[in-house]
């Protein structure tokens, strides 16, 4: 599969990580949180495949973006009637 689809579809699973990372690791901080997501959309995007296939040329680079992409997320989220809930 091409990576632009693995990529979208991971990041498509954002809001229902992150909502589902909020209900499994309420007490932890938000740095373990993020860390989480990070960890699992990477995964679902199998990062370390798409590295050494040289898709990803700079996973540190990839990595970080990824965070603001979850920072993001999270922020929408708890701007939203979401965080309500």
């Amino acid at each position: 599969m091409d990576f632009l689809k693995i990529f979208l579809r991971g990041i498509a699973l954002l809001p229902s990580v992150i909502q589902g990372i909020e209900t499994l690791y309420g007490a932890k901080t938000g740095v373990q949180k993020r860390e989480a997501a990070i960890a699992i959309v990477g995964s679902a995007i199998n990062v370390v495949d798409a590295t050494q296939s040289k898709t990803i040329v700079d996973p540190a680079k990839f990595t970080a973006a990824l965070g603001v992409i979850v920072d993001g997320v999270v922020a929408c989220l708890n701007a939203s009637i979401w965080s309500a809930l």
